[in-house]
């Protein structure tokens, strides 16, 4: 026992002096200076904050484009609440994500205190990711809520029983689109990750101040159309004198990517139409896409955007398809190539049926995005007939008797078609209603609608087609030339319309324009939001071409002078609980949670609530 103590002594003795077993790092905990002197650590926190950066209903959420967008949900009936759109709710968009901004200071508060290791570029880069993940955030809180607190350094409690410190009051709206301006005026040029369109560079913070500063604008120019929609203290609501200023903010902003960015306009199919779905399918030198949110099946990150809308005869799954499907008020945004509105040519003057040889001949020689945006009738999908067809229409001598059968991919007696393999129908589950199916954003890849692949295809947060509209837009509010070039430049590359189609630009061409080419890309509600007419466009009313949703369903004619021809007929939808859009003006910002409220008295409630 003697020689073991001794030996022990000796043994602490030795630890005094250093050197020892009994000074090993642990190997369970990792110190703040072992991350913020770790590159791949950092960046490992840094992709986990690129993930939970925010979108309203983007990133695939086929529900919420059924809710928001230009199309009617059409899957499994539980889901049916999304057509039930009497009101908005009252927490509509509603955001306040403090958990990640306090994150994202965190990490910036400890780069500065710990990093050493790092060369100066390491570090700076890693600051300023941090910083446009943080001022995005603000953009998304910003656009959903108005002013919010603008909070960029930890708040740390005391427990001296007194939170109060911590309470921090809204700031104005405006303040916070300027804090976004000039944070993103301070960052830009030391982003790095040049080429990237995954991670932030200088032109992704660009495409974020491009975005962010016309919002701003149109809420300073058009919100006094809604001066119910104001509070006293400019937390929401910002002056109309500031508008051009905004304008000129992003019109700056757009030009710069146009002019100087490694971007152009995607063109690389001859098939404008089939351009335009590849557009958003293609990743290998994509000259197109600024940034996005990308996935991999060989990393285990994939998502089931396919499987829940892939059309109907196409699906590789006994299970799901066909979720969100357009409606017939999108379709005739597109024009036709000769610049006559969009509206289609289903009856002459006279009110009678216009029989169409083909299905597809009464979308003939439409903007070419229609064909990579929607399947209709007479196109295909993966190499597969869409076989879109309501049922036959009977000549009795004077009219036509419509005539549908319950089963789909159904012969009539004379040996036809009689209801196609994809429908429409009105009440039937994971069918289309609306007599279109999505094809943008839908992988064809084998197998990418089945349960256990999944698909690959990523979402396109910023791309050079809307920063074109949105210089457009800054352009045409400020009264400068420019704006109709931005825009017949759009039309020509990606719509197939002939250089300098558009002769006089209004305001209703640059907001159709938005609509039909940005189309399921989360910007449509934001934008009519923006405009202050959301209220208008979606007022319940079974009488507004806005409000109430439409469908266009083909019949094949038998008998009389068109047998074998096709009509359309159109339909208001009042099927799968579907009831006009309702939008009301409180809906234009969110209501902030009665627990917000109740933990920070400084913060006053949204206008209306």
């Amino acid at each position: 026992m003697k020689n073991i103590t001794s030996l022990l002594v000796a043994c602490l003795l030795l630890t005094a002096c250093g050197d020892s077993w009994l000074e090993r790092e642990p190997k369970n905990i990792v110190t703040e200076e072992q991350v913020w002197n770790d590159s791949k650590q950092i960046l490992s926190l840094l992709a986990n904050y690129y993930d939970r950066m925010p979108t309203f209903v983007g990133l695939f959420n086929t529900g919420g484009m059924t809710d928001f967008d230009d199309a009617v949900w059409a899957g499994h009936f539980d889901n049916n609440y999304h057509n039930n759109r009497a009101t908005y709710p009252d927490d509509l968009g509603r955001y306040w994500d403090y958990a990640l901004v306090r994150d994202i200071n965190l990490a910036l508060e400890n780069i500065e205190a710990y990093s050493k290791q790092l060369t100066d570029t390491e570090k700076t880069r890693f600051i300023n990711e941090l910083r446009f993940i943080r001022v995005y955030v603000y953009f998304e809180l910003v656009k959903r809520m108005g002013g919010v607190p603008l909070i960029t350094t930890q708040l740390i409690y005391n427990f001296d029983g007194d939170p109060t410190p911590l309470q921090q009051p809204r700031a104005k709206e405006a303040d916070i689109y300027d804090f976004i301006a000039t944070e993103i005026d301070q960052i830009k040029d030391n982003l790095g990750n040049e080429g990237s369109r995954t991670r932030a560079n200088k032109y992704t913070a660009l495409a974020l101040k491009s975005r962010a500063m016309l919002y701003a604008a149109s809420i300073a120019k058009y919100g006094v159309a809604t001066p119910d929609v104001t509070l006293p203290g400019g937390e929401v609501g910002i002056p109309a004198t500031r508008a051009n200023e905004y304008y000129q903010a992003s019109l700056a902003a757009s030009t710069e990517i146009i002019s100087n960015g490694d971007y152009r306009l995607y063109e690389d199919n001859p098939d404008k139409g089939q351009n335009f779905y590849d557009l958003f399918m293609k990743k290998t030198g994509n000259p197109e896409i600024i940034f996005a949110k990308d996935y991999s099946a060989s990393k285990g990150k994939k998502h089931g955007f396919a499987y829940d809308n892939i059309i109907r005869v196409a699906r590789e799954d006994n299970l799901s398809s066909s979720n969100a499907v357009p409606t017939l008020n999108l379709v005739e945004c597109f024009d036709y190539l000769d610049g006559s509105s969009g509206k289609l040519r289903d009856k002459d003057a006279g009110g009678q049926y216009i029989a169409y040889e083909r299905l597809s001949d009464i979308f003939a020689n439409k903007d070419a995005r229609l064909h990579g945006t929607i399947v209709y009738p007479g196109t295909s999908f993966r190499g597969i007939d869409a076989q879109i067809q309501a049922g036959v229409a009977i000549w009795n001598g004077s009219g036509y008797d419509f005539q549908e059968s319950n089963d789909l991919a159904s012969t009539y007696t004379d040996g036809g078609v009689y209801t196609g393999a994809s429908g429409p129908q009105r009440n039937v589950q994971e069918v289309g209603s609306t007599g279109f199916y999505l094809r943008k954003l839908v992988s064809d890849v084998s197998m990418a609608s089945t349960r256990g692949v999944g698909s690959e295809n990523w979402w396109p947060w910023f791309r050079l087609g809307e920063i074109y509209l949105n210089a457009a837009e800054a352009a045409f509010e400020l009264n400068l030339p420019a704006a109709r070039d931005y825009i017949n430049t759009l039309r020509e590359k990606h719509g197939g319309f002939a250089p300098g189609s558009v002769t006089t630009l209004t305001t209703e061409i640059i907001r159709n324009e938005r609509r039909v080419e940005l189309a399921f890309e989360d910007h449509r509600f934001f934008d009519l939001k923006r405009w202050r007419v959301a209220h208008e466009a979606w007022n319940g009313q079974t009488s507004s071409p806005t409000a109430q949703l439409q469908a266009l369903y083909p019949y094949r004619v038998i008998g009389g002078p068109d047998n074998g021809k096709y009509i359309f007929e159109r339909i208001n939808m009042n099927f799968r609980g579907l009831v006009p859009r309702y939008f009301q003006r409180k809906n234009y910002y969110s209501s902030i949670s009665q627990t917000v409220i109740n933990n920070n008295p400084k913060i006053i409630p949204n206008p209306l609530y």
